[in-house]
């Protein structure tokens, strides 16, 4: 597995224009040195659909990998204002949870975890911390965006009252609003 070292990455941005408080030790800010935990989490997302895929095993890790790194570039060039964060449970890293706060509505840019800890509450219990904050913040809401073929995540999302906003053949936007 060749892996790209993780000094030849950008930082993280600061975050110091946020406006999200999540509760104490649910969350820190994510740095380079979590680069390594970041990518497996990344691989988890990406695998499944890798696996009927004719190439080797090492060919697929160094596709995600480099995709992995173009999407990093992506993010933090992008999302300068954003939070970058780290979801624990305890002092362990579970998860990854990108938003910013910075507009009136706020974008989670990304949000997931581990295999072991999706469906144990840990997602829904953060996106509804988010959405107090939110309407704490008198922010008009949040958006973000769900793979059309993510059927749970889009379940869970509509739970939680945000509903279709866009779409495209790959993506659909989903709103939640304060009001």
């Amino acid at each position: 597995m060749a892996l790209i070292e993780a000094g030849q990455l950008p930082e993280f941005p600061s975050g110091e224009n946020s406006r999200l408080a999540l509760p104490r030790g649910s969350s820190r800010g994510a740095t380079l040195e979590d680069i390594p935990f970041l990518r497996r989490l990344y691989w988890s997302f990406r695998m499944e659909e890798m696996e009927p895929v004719p190439w080797p095993q090492e060919l697929k890790w160094a596709f995600i990998d480099q995709q992995f790194d173009l999407q990093h570039r992506h993010y933090v060039a992008t999302f300068s204002s954003a939070d970058f964060l780290i979801l624990l449970d305890g002092s362990e890293p579970i998860g990854r949870l990108y938003v910013d706060s910075s507009m009136e509505r706020w974008h989670v840019i990304d949000i997931g975890l581990l295999p072991q800890w999706r469906n144990r509450g840990k997602g829904v219990a953060t996106l509804k911390a988010i959405q107090r904050q939110a309407k704490a913040c008198s922010a008009s809401g949040i958006m973000l965006h769900v793979e059309r073929r993510n059927i749970r995540a889009q379940a869970l999302y509509r739970r939680l009252h945000f509903r279709e906003a866009e779409a495209s053949d790959t993506h659909i936007q989903m709103r939640w609003s304060t009001r």
